[in-house]
Formats: structure tokens, C-alpha cells, sequence
């Protein structure tokens, strides 16, 4: 036997061997996402056929739609071959799938169906459901309230932290009186100048919007001042060369090596700015989504208090998402090690 048809029989059993373990691959995503299926259309019988221990509504809603997409994940487990694209997609999504399934049905049966878990404190899935479909008008008015706010505070902080920090880094004379008050008043939470803020200001709009912006500054403040003053001095040295100004040097060499610093601090204050946003709004402001949830905790409609709570998850993880992918654009130079 010639080498060559040694060669060609090796190629063969090679190909033979990565097809099989193709198609073994294959059949398992096959019946995970059967599997992640099966567990819908299981929460969806459960929801629709078992008696609730008292008075839900939107059960059947639920139910239909829970069904609907078991069938899609099943058909997709079944008859992905056909779809590669779709199922490609798909597969890093079935687990969860499979076990947010699993928690649903969970979820339904300790509390509508045998009522394990104590009421009117755990809701079951379909109350929530309730809540989106029957209240989001209030609910829609809340979320519009909270991201003005937010939107408002965050950009407000963001641009007096980012110029307080690139004076920080080019002028030693600012840094002498800026630096003690930064020291005194940055560190204390935002929250102790409540009682202050809302008597300083004429409205509590306007000192929640105070908040949320001296919430965000500091962070902001503090590491751009530090990415202003780590800059390389060879790269001044090298714009000096060429004739540059001093307003050059800081807009066109200081500022744009200082960005990661910059979106480290952004980050840092989107988030702290949150917690201010709920605090701001049970306290004093009449809107918003810590309003709607006050609201409900005194009504004790705790499905409408778990509905804000995952409207505002999304809201706030929405913000993020968009600081991240300007970020990306930005610094499309610089490899994003952490994805969102």
C-alpha cells in the first residue's frame, strides 16, 4: 500500500470521527432543548389544569403562552438541522431555558397550587403577569419618572465629575483648594445630605437630581483625575515637539489617554447613582419606580412590588448595556475584557 492511500485512509477516519462526534454533539442540544421544552409546556398544564388555592388571575394567559414557547423550543430541539443559524443561537440559551423552566413550575406549584410559601408575600407567576398587563399605565408612568431623573442626575454628576477631574490632573492651583473640600464632602454617602438637600432646594425634584448627580461625581472625579495624571510624559513631550498649545495637550493627548479611567468611574457611579434614585424617590419625590414601590408595600400588593423590582432590574442593567457599548465604541482600540 503507497503512502499516499495511507494518507487518504488517515483523512478518512479523521472526518468520519469529527462527523460522529458532530452528530453526537447535535442529538445532545437536540434533547436539552427537549428537554427545556418539555419543562414549559409542563409549567404551562400545571398552571392551566391544576385548581389555584385562591383568586389569581391571568392563569390562562400564562399558560398559553408558557405552551407556546415549550412547542418552539421542542420543535427547535427536534428540527434544528433545518435552522442552523437559529439553533446556534439557541444553544447557549437552552440550559437557562431548561432551568428557568424548572423554577416556573417550581415557583407555580408552592404557591398557587398548594400554597407552601406564605400569601400574600409570594406571589405566583401569573399575578405578575397581572400586574404588566393590568396596572402598566401607573407602572409605565413610574418608569418614565425614574429614567428622567436618573438621566438627569447621572449626566448632570458625570460632567461636573469629568471637568473636576481633568482640572485636578492640569492645574496644581486647583488641585489646592478642590482636593481638601474632595477629601471632606466626597466620601460621606449621599444619602446623609438628604434632610439638607431637600430643605436647600425648592423642590424634591430638584434635590434628587442634586443627589444622584453628587452620587456620581465622585467616582467620576476621582478617576479621571487619576487617569489625567497617569498619562505617559513622553506623549506631551512629543506633542510639545510639534508645537502644540496647552489646550491641545489636554484635548487632544490628556483626555483621550484618560478615557478607560473615565468609564471605570462611570461605572462606578451609574451604580451608586441607583440606589440614591429608589432611596430619593420613597423619600420625598411623588413618582418614580421607589414611589410605585412604597406604594405597593403600604397596599401590601407585593405582585405589584416584585413587578417594579424587575422592571427596575432591567431598567438599570438597560443602562448599563448602553454605557458598555460606548464604551465600546470609544475605545474600540482597546480589547473589552468583561462583556455585558
Amino acid at each position: 500500500m503507497s503512502v499516499a492511500s495511507l494518507d487518504a485512509a488517515g483523512g478518512g477516519a479523521r472526518e468520519a470521527a469529527s462527523g460522529a462526534r458532530i452528530s453526537r454533539a447535535a442529538l445532545g442540544q437536540g434533547a436539552l432543548a427537549g428537554a427545556a421544552g418539555a419543562a414549559w409546556l409542563g409549567f404551562a398544564v400545571l398552571t392551566l389544569r391544576w385548581p389555584d388555592v385562591g383568586e389569581w388571575g391571568r392563569g390562562p394567559e400564562l399558560a398559553w403562552a408558557a405552551a407556546a414557547f415549550g412547542a418552539a423550543l421542542v420543535a427547535a430541539g427536534l428540527f434544528g438541522f433545518l435552522a442552523p443559524a437559529v439553533a446556534k443561537r439557541l444553544r447557549r440559551s437552552t440550559p437557562w431555558f431548561l432551568a428557568l423552566g424548572l423554577f416556573f413550575t417550581l415557583w407555580q406549584a408552592t404557591t398557587a397550587k398548594w400554597a407552601v410559601l406564605p400569601q400574600p408575600f409570594f406571589p405566583p407567576p401569573h399575578a405578575l403577569l397581572e400586574v404588566f398587563l393590568d396596572d402598566w399605565p401607573k407602572l409605565g408612568e413610574g418608569v418614565v419618572a425614574s429614567i428622567k431623573l436618573e438621566l438627569l442626575g447621572f449626566l448632570a454628576g458625570a460632567g461636573a465629575g469629568f471637568t473636576i477631574g481633568v482640572l485636578l490632573g492640569v492645574s496644581k492651583g486647583f488641585g489646592y483648594w478642590a482636593h481638601p473640600l474632595m477629601r471632606l464632602i466626597g466620601p460621606l454617602p449621599s444619602i446623609a445630605w438628604l434632610p439638607i438637600a431637600f430643605f436647600a432646594f425648592p423642590s424634591s425634584w430638584s434635590a434628587s437630581i442634586f443627589l444622584i448627580g453628587l452620587t456620581t461625581a465622585f467616582p467620576v472625579a476621582i478617576l479621571t483625575w487619576s487617569g489625567v495624571a497617569g498619562v505617559n510624559p513622553a506623549y506631551y513631550d512629543v506633542a510639545r515637539t510639534l508645537g502644540a498649545s496647552r489646550a491641545f495637550l489636554i484635548f487632544k493627548v490628556a483626555i483621550p489617554a484618560a478615557l478607560p479611567h473615565v468609564f471605570v468611574g462611570l461605572f462606578m457611579g451609574l451604580g451608586a447613582s441607583f440606589a440614591v434614585l429608589v432611596t430619593a424617590e420613597m423619600m420625598g419625590v411623588k413618582a418614580g419606580l421607589g414611589f410605585y414601590l412604597q406604594w405597593a408595600q403600604g397596599w401590601a400588593a407585593y405582585a405589584n412590588m416584585y413587578a417594579a423590582l424587575l422592571v427596575m432590574s432591567l431598567m438599570c442593567s438597560g443602562f448599563v448595556t448602553i454605557l458598555f457599548r460606548l464604551r465600546d465604541r470609544l475605545l474600540s482600540y482597546q480589547k473589552g475584557d468583561v462583556q455585558w
